[in-house]
């Protein structure tokens, strides 16, 4: 069964459209959702919640429909968004005892037990948190309620690289489950090249790629030459190009490079980089 499924979906803004979304995530894995700011990651992230509501398409969460099965499926949703959302006057203590009479599968111990872990403090108000600190609730929240699928929005934002580090640690940890899911968007791309098994490159409200993450990396290189160098290659090759004092350097798919320059290893940062900004698909 897939854990994540959308099919056809549309969100009309203003000055936005989320354009016909289809994406299909497989159970037991982890997903990078990539994109630059205001491309449709977030507003992706609360549709799958009913958030907001999608002007056309279907989303389906392990099998079943978001707005029928809307209860059953939150149940087991963990979700980290870029604002906690919990009321600014209360503490732990207190929206725990909240939440544990919100979720029927609600675990006591374990949210204790990953508060104690990830120092957060019992007494103080969520308002007296740092924006790392609320991040750090809501993931320790996400944990506790017996969570098939994580939705992580930025949720290593705002964090040092030590903390970082551990998060992803619990991450890795809550996927050795078989039919534990991750979907998680951040700009710290080197973050999702650790733990990815998939990356989704979304790009002004449209999808451009769903590829598994170690074949898309094969698939590019980074080529650093003269502007006479990359004109004697055949176009078809090159994603997209930028200049600086020292020449140009461009983003081409490998199995159509036709040069014999050395080309560097290409990370998802040049990727999505040179995705965005390229005048060019390969």
């Amino acid at each position: 069964m897939n854990a994540l499924e959308f099919k056809n979906v549309t969100k009309h803004y203003d000055d936005f459209t989320l354009d016909n979304l289809n994406l299909t995530i497989p159970s037991g894995c982890i997903v990078g959702f990539i994109g630059e700011n205001g491309a449709g990651k977030t507003t992706t992230m609360k549709l799958i919640f009913d958030l907001v509501k999608a002007d056309q398409g279907e989303i389906n969460v392990f099998g079943k429909s978001n707005k029928t099965d809307s209860k059953e499926i939150k149940e087991h949703i963990g979700v980290v968004l870029e604002e906690a959302g919990y009321p600014e006057t209360m503490n732990i203590k207190e929206i725990e005892s909240v939440l544990s009479h919100v979720y029927k599968t609600w675990n006591t111990k374990k949210f204790s037990e990953l508060c104690t872990k990830l120092s957060l403090p019992a007494k103080k108000p969520v308002k007296d948190f740092s924006r790392g600190m609320k991040m750090k609730l809501s993931l320790s929240v996400a944990l506790s309620h017996e969570s098939k699928l994580l939705v992580l929005d930025e949720a290593t934002s705002g964090l040092d690289p030590i903390v970082r580090d551990e998060l992803l640690d619990i991450f890795l940890e809550f996927i050795q489950e078989e039919d534990h899911t991750i979907f998680i968007s951040s700009h710290i791309l080197s973050d999702l090249e650790k733990i990815c098994d998939y990356i989704a490159f979304i790009h002004k409200g449209k999808l451009l790629f769903f590829e598994e993450k170690d074949a898309l990396l094969q698939k590019y290189g980074v080529l650093k030459a003269s502007r006479a160098e990359i004109s004697s290659l055949a176009p078809s090759c090159i994603i997209g190009t930028r200049e600086n004092s020292f020449g140009i350097e461009a983003l081409v798919n490998l199995a159509k490079y036709n040069g014999n320059q050395q080309l560097d290893k290409a990370t998802i940062e040049d990727i999505m980089l040179y995705h965005t900004k390229g005048a060019k698909a390969c």
